[in-house]
């Protein structure tokens, strides 16, 4: 009896061992197969989509290819407008006090805001005082050339301390921009590594126009406007026009409307609309990472107009008075869909030559040997991503798809895409394109492009914990290598 008992034990303690491992088995090489080498290349990431188009003999890969280091301005351009950036780790004080411990840019928070003139070259040199992870800087919007992107580990080397980079672009696109840290972005952007950007037309501004730089950014959770809590208040006079860039550095959108008066937008993610038509009791619902021009005509009592950006506070313009009471949000928000009137292309979406899908889900697994549920893209959880692979001059089609249980704002470096339609709902205003697009839960969008600036481009959520949660994929152009890879002795770390 007891040694049948004692078979029966060691039987029942086998099946327990066997169905651990069976169990654990499994797990343990999910796991393990999730660990990220020290150092690899986004192009051996994933698998190559090619959007329905035949590849090209070793596309993907592409020994011998042109380097994004090549894909740069001419060299030998005298700089237009010069600007020196120095980065450093510090804590530094909002005007209301409040002490952030943080990071600047030439000892201020929002950095400065750097302006230039249509075709212009900027060159903008970057020295890393004291972050300590390295820093870059990102043209957020500004389709720069591909060496000139500022993404740590795709187009450079994180600048360490003591050491410098200077990014050198041909400011050919008018409109409002801004510029961020691209290393370890989810806390170098939340901490301070910030600035607006804005390209005036050579032609110069509209008589009796002003024109305000508006960059929200909260800090520890104060909501600022331009590094200021509260009200910011600019000088207009009756019957003048104000262009309000409003800038949307957080990583959720945010309202925008205006109290006082009626408004127009006049330009989304650095493109002007076409015959924009006045609204009034509308808000404007602005992407993370996008840009919202609005422009108000003051009225002619003197009265103060209040754009709110969020919240009861914002910008306040006015010249006799600033008394602008707080307008509770408008109910109604405006479509782009149908916002403004149809103009050309300049392409024909119809004729795409890659189609390709951006299927954004979720699902439970180990993310660099971290258990969790994480973002998918057509399925397939970081790094197993798509590699969308383009040639110059290709009519692109994309079909961005959002089940994931949550909003996700979508950002495609490089390029501005056109929206087609809205969940099968054809567009039929302006032309809107976008570098930055809200792509909300259930929802759909058909987007468009041109394949035109070659180079290795990040296409990523801009809510960026999220893009550090894996929710980031790349377009490459056949023919482009880089010579950078994330990790290494440089600790490039792009999100």
């Amino acid at each position: 009896m007891n040694g049948a008992h004692r078979r029966g034990a060691r039987i029942r303690l086998a099946i327990a061992g066997a169905a651990t491992i069976a169990l654990l088995g499994p797990l343990t090489w999910f796991w393990y197969d999730s660990l990220m080498p020290e150092s690899y290349s986004v192009m051996d990431m994933g698998y190559a989509d090619y959007g329905g188009a035949a590849p090209h003999h070793g596309a993907h890969h592409m020994p011998g290819g042109r380097s994004v280091t090549a894909l740069t301005a001419d060299p030998d351009r005298t700089a237009d407008v010069a600007v020196n950036l120095i980065a450093r780790k510090q804590r530094f004080r909002l005007p209301t006090g409040r002490s952030v411990d943080g990071y600047t840019l030439n000892g201020t928070s929002p950095g400065p805001v750097i302006h230039a003139t249509a075709g212009q070259l900027v060159q903008v040199t970057l020295v890393n005082e004291s972050v300590p992870d390295g820093i870059t800087l990102h043209w957020h919007g500004l389709d720069v050339p591909n060496a000139m992107d500022g993404v740590a580990g795709v187009t450079q080397d994180a600048v360490g301390v003591g050491k410098s980079f200077t990014y050198r672009f041909v400011a050919d696109q008018v409109g409002t921009f801004w510029y961020h840290s691209h290393q370890v972005s989810h806390e170098q952007v939340r901490r301070g590594l910030l600035g607006a950007l804005v390209v005036a037309p050579a032609s110069g501004p509209r008589p009796g126009t002003v024109d305000v730089v508006a960059l929200l950014h909260l800090y520890g959770g104060a909501r600022t406007v331009n590094g200021r809590e509260g009200d910011v208040r600019v000088q207009a006079r009756p019957g003048e026009r104000v262009r309000v860039r409003v800038v949307n550095t957080e990583n959720g959108q945010t309202p925008v409307w205006v109290g006082g008066s009626p408004f127009r937008l006049v330009a989304v993610d650095g493109t002007d609309l076409h015959e924009p038509a006045p609204v009034r009791d509308t808000a404007v619902l602005l992407t993370a990472g996008g840009r919202a021009d609005l422009e108000v005509t003051m009225p002619a009592d003197g009265s103060a107009v209040r754009v709110h950006i969020g919240g009861p506070g914002g910008v306040v313009l006015g010249s006799r008075t600033y008394d602008a009471p707080a307008v509770r949000r408008p109910t109604k928000t405006l479509d782009l869909l149908a916002y403004g009137r149809p103009a050309p292309l300049g392409f024909d979406p119809e004729a795409a030559s890659r189609r390709f899908d951006y299927d954004i889900g979720r699902r439970p697994g180990f993310l660099d040997g971290r258990p969790g549920i994480w973002w998918t893209v057509n399925g397939h959880m970081f790094p197993d991503v798509p590699m969308f692979v383009v040639a110059e001059g290709d009519v692109v089609r994309m079909r961005v798809s959002n089940n994931s249980g949550e909003t996700h704002p979508m950002h495609l470096h490089g390029h501005h895409a056109v929206v087609l339609s809205r969940d099968g709902v054809r567009a039929t205003g302006s032309p809107w394109w976008v570098d930055s697009l809200e792509v909300g839960n259930g929802e759909t969008y058909e987007i468009a492009f041109v394949a035109d600036n070659p180079g290795v481009w990040m296409d990523h959520c801009h809510n960026l914990p999220h893009a550090a949660e894996g929710l980031v994929a790349h377009l490459m152009y056949e023919g482009v290598t880089t010579p950078f890879t994330v990790g290494g002795t440089a600790d490039n770390e792009p999100e």
